[in-house]
């Protein structure tokens, strides 16, 4: 089915719905407690209804997430219909065994369909939300869980105080999903506003069986109702299969979830505070989830700074290196003797030019990829050759620096090392490929600056064209002004000379 098509059946469930909202709404205030448990087990089957149409309809790639949030209504309903029926017993193990095995069952799902695929930084974004949830555990505890051990007694007591604590978890699956996913699907939101009010009508629960609210309240009902609603709308949207899109999703807002969390710490360290009844062990309790807090929020602290150092060091490499072949830049070229005045000072410098003979051929006949794939071979043979002190650069398009504190003799040697790198042809993608060089060497024995740096470049340059003009190989700058250096030149080019 086309998704148009698709998205244009979808929508006849929407006007509908929205109505049921607004039922769901006033049913507490015309029909009291009964009414609105009525209409939770209509909007229960709607909602099993909507799932399965969905899961027909549209036919996700992962139904077992649907599957298992199908599941989990009837069980939920199961269990508020045990609750509504039977309400002269205090303790319903059927009650309380249908509703965890529904937590389950929606935890699981929600492992299915809340979490991206692929996450980078993942083991950041789980700690800021595992934050949150030990946030929400603490004020929970002080709330929540330490008034239910006071106000019930036994099993009834242990288990009723266990569902603020699953809470606290898919909260903290929630807030993961919330700074994680890489989609804005109508379904995956109306998800996440559906594991919302199932975390308000948990809340609301919680607060009945701590004494605060009445056992039958007759707006306790409609979290639960919104969600099994919410749940169905979302089985109907042409975007419900969620786990479609394998694309890699970042972990993003790193500075809100940074703010949400220091309201977090900041609350919870109230906590004691504001409980002023609590007992001995309800401060031993909110110390441990406190420090737990506060190990967490070091702990992540420490990853920011590091990822910060990381990403200015990451910075700084791709300012001063060449990206194609990974040797240094012109300016960081043009900055190297400032930056390595103490280990050269009082040192001869030499200044090698150099420059691929015929490149542009290469570059005309087999295009810009096997141009770059020669430049980068080409890079990798001079860095072999030069020493770890030299400073390697691309200088532009197929030219090359090496600058180093050798003598004359010494910059002689290693311009014929990086000769005879380029006597064996390149293997390239399109083949064998034999490319020679021309080198142009300048020389000073003062201690450079950075105006010697732009004399050297400028005289190697000059010697380098001279070599490739005269197919020398290698000249040195010095030697273009030596007398005899162009008769010599001449009587070398002309084969019909004899030597004096």
């Amino acid at each position: 089915m086309k998704v148009g098509t698709a998205h244009r059946g979808s929508t006849r469930w929407w006007t509908p719905s929205l109505g049921a909202v607004g039922v769901i709404a006033i049913a507490p205030l015309l029909g009291g407690r009964p009414l609105s448990f009525l209409l939770l087990l209509i909007v229960a089957a709607g909602s099993l209804t909507m799932i399965g149409v969905g899961l027909r309809r549209f036919r996700p790639a992962n139904r077992l997430p649907w599957c298992l949030l199908a599941t989990s209504i009837p069980l939920f309903a199961a269990g508020t219909t045990i609750r509504e029926l039977d309400t002269h017993t205090t303790w319903h193990p059927a009650d309380d065994l249908s509703t965890l095995a529904a937590y389950v069952c929606l935890a699981l799902a929600a492992v299915g369909w809340l979490q991206p695929r692929r996450l980078t930084g993942a083991c950041d974004s789980w700690l800021d939300s595992t934050l949150i949830g030990i946030s929400a555990l603490l004020t929970s505890w002080t709330f929540l869980i330490s008034p239910i051990l006071r106000h019930n007694t036994g099993v009834d007591a242990v288990i009723a105080a266990s569902y603020p604590v699953i809470d606290a978890l898919l909260l903290t699956a929630l807030a993961h999903s919330l700074v994680t996913v890489a989609r804005s699907d109508i379904a995956l939101r109306l998800l996440h506003v559906a594991l919302l009010a199932v975390l308000v009508s948990g809340v609301v629960e919680s607060l009945s069986a701590a004494g605060f609210l009445a056992t039958q309240n007759p707006f306790g009902l409609v979290p639960h109702q919104l969600a099994y609603l919410l749940a169905g709308l979302a089985a109907l949207h042409p975007t419900m299969d969620v786990s479609r899109d394998g694309a890699e999703a970042h972990p993003h807002r790193s500075r809100r979830r940074a703010g949400v969390i220091a309201v977090a710490l900041v609350g919870a360290s109230l906590m004691s505070v504001v409980g002023t009844d609590l007992g001995t062990g309800d401060r031993m309790v909110i110390c441990l989830l406190l420090t737990s807090l506060l190990v967490g929020v070091l702990v992540r602290s420490e990853r920011a700074i590091a990822r910060s150092q990381f990403s200015e060091r990451r910075a700084q490499y791709r300012a001063d290196h060449d990206v194609l072949t990974g040797l240094l830049n012109r300016a960081a070229l043009l900055r190297a003797p400032q930056r390595l005045r103490t280990q050269w000072a009082g040192k001869p410098l030499c200044l090698l030019f150099i420059d691929l003979d015929g490149f542009k051929m290469v570059n005309d006949s087999y295009g810009h990829a096997i141009g770059d794939e020669l430049i980068a071979r080409a890079a990798s043979r001079i860095r072999r050759t030069a020493r770890r002190t030299d400073v390697t650069a691309r200088y532009g398009g197929d030219e090359f620096v090496v600058l180093s504190p050798r003598t004359r003799a010494e910059a002689a040697v290693l311009a014929e090392h990086l000769l005879g790198a380029f006597v064996r042809p390149f293997e390239l993608s399109c083949g064998e490929i034999p490319i020679t060089a021309s080198i142009g060497v300048a020389c000073v024995r003062t201690r450079p600056s950075d105006t010697t740096v732009y004399d050297l470049i400028r005289e190697a340059d000059a010697a380098m064209y001279h070599a490739k003009e005269h197919r020398l190989g290698l000249t040195f700058h010095d030697d273009m002004h030596r007398p005899g250096f162009r008769r010599a030149l001449r009587r070398a080019a002309d084969p019909t000379s004899t030597a004096v």
